[in-house]
């Protein structure tokens, strides 16, 4: 092999891996829209909405309507958390302002942060249900073994469908604490 041949060889490798590297730094500057995107379409995650939750104020609300609020509680891993709502459902007139707790209980036997994930079903009402305040806006730091009652307000819009009558509010509750040091 000559050393023509050889050079050829690594200029053109050369050329690719700083293809790669470009692609790669696009790609990266692509997600921030890609997610916004995401987060639309599906109604979870929005910053926007988010940012709207916290300015909503209260409506009119519809005393000739009730619709039923039902809370769930997820952990992906069993053992190191309990958490749970602390009344199961709720009937709701659209537009007042509510309040539900759930209760977390950090049995890691350590230090940790936790981070709420919420989803709301079916996802038609996904627009209709919004959160004043939330746990799940903020990662949650807990001291080992504490036990702590954290508060979800929340308004049903009066113009959800009438044909919805049954509305669920669903957080999955995950240990962060070592995404959060990673980042630290």
């Amino acid at each position: 092999m000559s050393d023509d041949n050889r050079d050829q060889r690594n200029r053109r490798l050369t050329r690719q891996l700083l293809g790669m590297a470009v692609g790669a730094f696009a790609f990266g500057f692509a997600l921030v829209p890609l997610y916004d995107v995401l987060c639309e379409v599906t109604g979870v995650g929005n910053p926007k909405d988010l940012l709207k939750a916290s300015t909503v104020k209260v409506e009119v609300p519809d005393d000739n309507r009730l619709v039923t609020v039902e809370f769930i509680a997820e952990l992906p891993t069993v053992g190191s958390w309990t958490f749970k709502p602390v009344v199961a459902e709720m009937k709701v007139h659209p537009g007042r302002l509510y309040e539900i707790d759930y209760v977390a209980h950090n049995l890691t036997g350590r230090d940790t942060v936790a981070q709420a994930v919420p989803t709301v079903s079916p996802g038609k009402a996904t627009a209709f249900f919004r959160k004043t305040e939330c746990f799940c806006f903020v990662p949650q730091n807990f001291a080992r073994d504490e036990t702590r009652s954290m508060p979800v307000r929340f308004i049903v819009d009066p113009a959800l469908p009438k044909t919805l009558d049954r509305i669920t509010l669903s957080y999955t509750f995950y240990d962060n604490s070592t995404r959060v040091a990673a980042l630290n």
